[in-house]
């Protein structure tokens, strides 16, 4: 018979494989050492003891966010602590200023994409999630939108980091001479360039309307208060608008809002999951949060 008396954790470095690691990879290996005690059926007495060491290959996430002082980015790091994950912000104006509990649990780092030390935040990452984005002139846009995403995207794949999560938006059925300006080309181009280097682990997910407490300047607005009965209301009223879906820019209006948290959610099971990948419309986003939550 077997008793298993005592069990002991202690560090070991990684044992030598076949396969070498790219050498941007970090994982974190354990040494299990388990204190057995045999004892054969009617022998009294204690029997001899030993300790066998299993040796268990343990990958630990470690996210590296994009943006993760903002709206989006910063309820994706909170989420991301909530699971055990390590993160890392990368933002150009570093730790933003709140006074919760998991915000000192991430790794804040000061930085412009554009100049970015990469050697300061990928080394170890087994996940980025880029919240870049934003609006202003066309040439700002294809900037922000999709050339420093596209940047970010070939810094990771550079490093070995083996996935990349985009957070995008959703088209809203918009006739295609809407969709040529800066705002969305960018964001298209970011998605390319994640489904191209990142073909079987690459996410892009697109929302719509994003609500949840979103501060501003220091002050708190609540589109939560608009976004929340909105999406509910255009739910439930889904079997009545859906003839309307093929109408031009009917998403404008018909597209329902989604939560933060459910984007952050999301997200984070796209860190997680290695089935989790591709383009995912706002149903998808909602549906992959839900059974998370559940």
């Amino acid at each position: 018979m077997l008793a298993l008396s005592s069990v002991s954790y202690l560090k070991a470095t990684p044992s030598r494989t076949d396969f070498p690691l790219p050498s941007h990879r970090r994982f974190s290996f354990r040494r299990v050492g388990v204190r057995c005690s045999y004892a054969e059926a009617g022998v009294k007495g204690d029997s001899s003891s030993a300790t066998i060491d299993v040796v268990a290959d343990v990958k630990s996430e470690r996210v590296v966010v994009l943006g993760g002082n903002g709206f989006v980015g910063s309820a994706i790091c909170k989420a991301a602590i909530s699971k055990g994950i390590e993160v890392t912000s990368l933002s150009r104006s570093g730790r933003p200023s709140l006074s919760n509990s998991w915000v000192d649990q991430v790794n804040w780092v000061t930085g412009d994409v554009f100049y970015a030390n990469w050697d300061e935040v990928l080394p170890g990452a087994t996940a980025v999630v880029s919240t870049l984005g934003g609006f202003g002139s066309e040439e700002q846009m294809k900037r922000i939108n999709g050339e420093a995403n596209v940047l970010a995207v070939g810094a990771a794949k550079e490093y070995g980091v083996p996935k990349f999560i985009l957070i995008s938006v959703h088209d809203y059925n918009l006739p295609q001479f809407l969709l040529e300006s800066g705002y969305f080309t960018g964001k298209r181009k970011a998605e390319s360039e994640v489904l191209s280097k990142y073909p079987n682990s690459g996410v892009v997910l697109r929302p719509g309307f994003i609500y949840g407490k979103r501060r501003v300047d220091g002050f708190e607005i609540p589109l939560d208060l608009i976004g929340e009965p909105l999406e509910k209301f255009l739910r439930a009223a889904e079997n009545f608008t859906k003839p309307l879906s093929s109408l031009p820019a009917s998403d404008l209006l018909l597209a329902p809002p989604v939560s933060v948290d459910d984007v952050a959610v999301a997200a984070v099971n796209a860190i997680t999951d290695d089935d989790f990948f591709g383009i995912f419309t706002i149903e998808q986003i909602k549906e992959a949060a839900a059974k998370v939550s559940a």
